[in-house]
């Protein structure tokens, strides 16, 4: 008999990515908000994973009805970057609103602590982040470097964890809406979930 534990079987999982630039979109330039997005995923997180990109213009309509497309498509997380500053062209914020069934405001919080950790600007950003029907979305900052610190959170230089990152709560959260359950590396970013909320791997 065999010494070697079974392999542990994870939820699958889709999950919407959506870059919102103009001039990315218009193909001024490449796009960098999509593949930060899912090489971060991809790294986190232990599910099979199925990504649904998105690169659109910051016009608020289409962002509402991206957004109303990819919780219809069954994407349990969707996360969004870019458009979320107080230039007249960012709406992300207020496209993400409307489509809300509930606001999550700790999100947005916890977002902007961590940013003012690197610049003061960070009090500019307006991200949020809503459930719709059993969907959590999230407005994440523009930049590559800026998305993996929000999500991470911050370490000290022995690699303790110093400041938590948004993605911590995410796992737990999607449980209570009735979503799939997330499963992380914790050298990555460890998910926090109550001792009665844990699941023994399968």
């Amino acid at each position: 008999m065999s010494d070697t534990p079974p392999t542990a079987t994870f939820d699958a999982v889709r999950i919407g990515i959506v870059s919102i630039s103009d001039r990315a979109s218009s193909g001024v330039y490449e796009d960098k908000g999509l593949p930060a997005l899912q090489d971060w995923l991809a790294r986190a997180l232990k599910n099979p994973l199925t990504f649904e990109p998105r690169l659109i213009p910051d016009e608020q309509a289409t962002i509402s009805q991206t957004l109303i497309d990819l919780v219809n498509a069954g994407c349990a997380l969707v996360l969004t970057t870019g458009g979320t500053g107080p230039a007249l062209r960012d709406v992300t914020p207020e496209a993400t609103l409307a489509v809300a069934h509930k606001e999550m405001p700790g999100f947005g919080e916890q977002m902007r602590q961590i940013s003012l950790a690197f610049v003061p600007t960070a009090i500019l950003s307006r991200q949020v982040a809503v459930i719709r029907d059993k969907s959590l979305i999230i407005n994440l900052p523009g930049q590559p470097k800026a998305i993996a610190e929000t999500l991470e959170g911050l370490k000290n230089a022995d690699g303790t964890q110093k400041v938590n990152g948004v993605f911590a709560a995410v796992p737990y959260c999607i449980d209570l809406i009735g979503g799939p359950y997330l499963e992380t590396h914790d050298d990555i970013c460890k998910a926090f979930r109550p001792k009665s909320a844990v699941r023994v791997a399968r």
